[in-house]
């Protein structure tokens, strides 16, 4: 029996904490009754982080973690040519992981870029954050390993994970692929990876449905998004950057009539 905890991290550095888990460093308690050597045993027992990475959910985010760091690469190899796609880039993946996608897009979209920028960097950020995200939550709910930082986030996502845990049980797969694909307040791939496993849902299956639903509803929100900043490019020099604006302010919008909804209740 083992227990891994993680070093403290300041919740401000969440985003880069899922970008750059290899970086934590881990306490790690082994119960030494049952891990002393025995006169069988050629070999002694193995790291509990080694165990870790056995399991389908530490091969998931071992996956995470190189497709951020070839992700990152390119970042740097993007900066060497042209800076300012690189800065277009580093914006974009800033405020997905904040506001979230539709911001992410309007902010490409207004800096004059196409799809084929747009849609693939925001591909790149929400398929690293599930696939980091989900053997985190895994491993916080099976209490194999604990970040002391991350509770509060994780605990408010198992939250709404519950909250919509039987509306999506009575569709199955259909309803986890809706619940990712459609636009409604705290949807999305994060909560979506948290209810495919309260539900049960074998691991890669659940990753399946929800990059799936995530990379479709990508798609409607690139042509919504691109449809509406030319137009607003026609109308006015300003009108763009005044799109971006409110919908950020969208966004805080719904978080204050969240939290405010919640501390109601």
């Amino acid at each position: 029996m083992w227990f891994v905890s993680a070093s403290h991290l300041s919740p401000a550095l969440l985003c880069f904490y899922l970008f750059l888990p290899v970086s934590l460093l881990y306490t790690v308690y082994v119960n030494e009754e049952k891990t002393k050597p025995e006169p069988a045993l050629e070999h002694p027992p193995r790291p509990a982080w080694r165990q870790l990475f056995k399991t389908t959910e530490g091969r998931i985010l071992l996956l995470g973690i190189a497709i951020a760091l070839v992700g990152l690469i390119v970042m740097v190899l993007v900066a060497i040519w042209s800076p300012h796609n690189s800065h277009m880039i580093g914006a974009m993946t800033f405020f997905n992981i904040i506001f979230g996608r539709a911001v992410s897009m309007s902010i490409g979209y207004a800096g004059g870029y196409d799809h084929t920028l747009v849609i693939p960097v925001n591909m790149w950020v929400e398929t690293v954050l599930v696939l980091l995200f989900y053997p985190i939550f895994v491993f916080s709910m099976r209490k194999l390993v604990v970040f002391p930082s991350l509770k509060r986030f994780i605990e408010r996502t198992r939250a709404t994970a519950e909250h919509h845990h039987d509306k999506v049980r009575r569709y199955g797969i259909a309803g986890l692929f809706i619940f990712v694909w459609f636009p409604f307040w705290m949807t999305g791939p994060v909560v979506g990876s948290a209810i495919g496993y309260l539900l049960g849902f074998p691991a890669w299956l659940t990753m399946s449905v929800v990059l799936a639903g995530t990379y479709i509803a990508m798609g409607g929100w690139a042509y919504l998004m691109f449809g509406l900043q030319s137009r607003a490019a026609v109308f006015a020099p300003w009108a763009p950057a005044l799109i971006v604006v409110l919908l950020i302010l969208l966004v805080l919008a719904g978080y204050w009539l969240n939290r405010h909804g919640k501390n109601q209740q």
